[in-house]
């Protein structure tokens, strides 16, 4: 059962209304054109990382000891929903969401101390390395991390690896023992990106981000490396994962209700057979349905974020339940936003075109739709 949300705070709603403003003014789909076409290794704008840092963003999660303002995730998902109808380029929800996230669980104290500190002043870029196939599956990992008188050596590749190309340091989940399969034998280790056998490799994605496949060469680190314990990181990799499947799908609501609203902007605009194509029944019921399914996401999302935020016990099932419900939401709109514009939808100066490709890569981002279902329904005992 999803509940409706309270009311946001007052500084929630400060939060909210500055978000839209200066995403909208500073860092539009014109700004991701611009970067996207200016063929950059990173595919965002420094500029525009530096003043979402300035302005605190960067240490949304992160306590006031180590430099954030610890507003906790539904605030951060308000600002991540204003990105995604931008389609704005930036590591803030790779780096200060589930890289963050990752070292808040399960760092030690010189951990947090160094990385959370770096993450909220900008200095640091800390993403998850975990993806090894073309679908999201943690217990597949392969990547090994073989010990040695307490120096891991790491040998395997990573793929899909959001931000990879400018990333500081990486959350690498290896298998310390244990096959492929297993959620036993899997753990978390923090490794700069500039550590010696690391090559980073920039990927051409249809979102045009900047994602990297990396490969491990007898990488070593020691110890202090570990994040969590040596062999028991499924279940902090999980709650990793939790978290950054509610932010995204905050991210996907954003492109999915910006998509709604340029189709309904072009039903009250385009003329045909004389009146205004809204005026047909048929389109109407569309446009109805989709409005239906984005409450619907909405109030999914921030229960997600809300649960997360209250510790909540079910915090597993809520991420799966927002990720999968935005994820249909997300896929018809951005469809329909194609359809309903007809030709010029299919051209690249038109956005709607953008929308969809941001939106195929979203979905499947973290989990589709069909495993999250699946994982719902384990949650819930079917």
């Amino acid at each position: 059962r999803v509940r409706s949300m309270a009311a946001l705070t007052e500084e929630q709603t400060m939060i909210q209304h500055q978000a839209q403003s200066w995403v909208t003014k500073h860092a539009s789909v014109q700004e991701f054109r611009d970067v996207r076409d200016s063929d950059s290794d990173v595919e965002f704008s420094p500029q525009i990382w530096n003043e979402m840092v300035s302005m605190g963003w960067a240490g949304i999660i992160i306590p006031e000891a180590y430099g954030g303002s610890d507003l906790g995730y539904l605030t951060f998902g308000l600002i991540l929903e204003q990105i995604g109808r931008q389609l704005s380029a930036s590591p803030l929800f790779a780096s200060a969401l589930v890289g963050a996230s990752a070292i808040l669980i399960g760092g030690s104290e010189s951990q947090k101390k160094h990385l959370l500190t770096g993450i909220a002043d900008g200095s640091e870029i800390v993403t998850l390395a975990l993806e090894e196939g073309p679908r999201h599956a943690p217990k597949n990992t392969a990547l090994t991390a073989e010990s040695d008188a307490g120096v891991f050596t790491l040998n395997g590749s990573k793929t899909f690896v959001c931000e990879g190309m400018s990333a500081t340091s990486y959350i690498v989940a290896a298998r310390t023992q244990g096959k492929a399969g297993s959620a036993d034998g899997i753990t978390l280790f923090v490794i700069p990106a500039d550590a010696e056998g690391i090559k980073r490799t920039k990927l051409s994605t249809v979102d045009s981000r900047g994602y990297a496949n990396i490969q491990f060469t007898q990488v070593k680190v020691t110890e202090d490396a570990v994040l969590g314990r040596v062999g028991e990181g499924f279940g902090l990799l999980e709650s990793i994962l939790d978290r950054a499947r509610a932010g995204i799908a905050a991210e996907m609501l954003g492109t999915g209700s910006q998509a709604f609203e340029m189709t309904l902007e072009y039903l009250k605009t385009r003329v045909q057979f004389g009146q205004v194509i809204g005026s047909f029944q048929a389109l109407g019921h569309r446009a109805a349905g989709f409005y239906s399914q984005k409450e619907l996401a909405k109030s999914c999302v921030e229960a997600a974020l809300q649960a997360i935020d209250s510790n909540a016990e079910n915090v597993d099932e809520m991420s799966s339940l927002s990720k999968c419900k935005v994820g249909e939401f997300l896929h018809g709109m951005s469809n329909e936003l194609i359809q309903i514009h007809g030709g010029i939808g299919m051209t690249d100066e038109f956005n709607a075109g953008l929308y969809l490709k941001r939106a195929r890569v979203l979905e499947s981002s973290y989990g589709n739709q069909a495993y999250h279902r699946n994982r719902y329904a384990q949650t819930k005992g079917i």
